[in-house]
């Protein structure tokens, strides 16, 4: 069998079109937090901040619980001035 002389990906990179990963609290509750600049996004999301959509392509933010509970589905897309906005947001 050939060998593969691919590249393998530095994991600790941030993958393209994104930012690192920060944690910030929020509720008492640790999130992950990664700005993305919406080069790599493909399809539409739904701020929960403002409730109004995320065309593709758009600069947000992608902030999901550092408690590892829930998985992928956790994860939410805001607008990057709802998620600076989201303290003064009702529970």
């Amino acid at each position: 069998m050939p060998r593969a002389n691919r590249r393998r990906r530095d994991l600790g990179r941030p993958l393209a079109g994104s930012s690192e990963v920060r944690t910030e609290v929020w509720r008492g509750v640790p999130w992950h937090v990664r700005r993305l600049t919406g080069s790599t996004s493909s399809r539409e999301y739904r701020c929960p901040g403002c409730h109004q959509a995320i065309p593709p392509g758009t600069p947000h933010v992608v902030a999901w619980p550092a408690t590892g509970v829930g998985g992928l589905e956790q994860r939410r897309h805001w607008h990057g001035r709802c998620w600076a906005a989201r303290h003064a947001a009702r529970p």
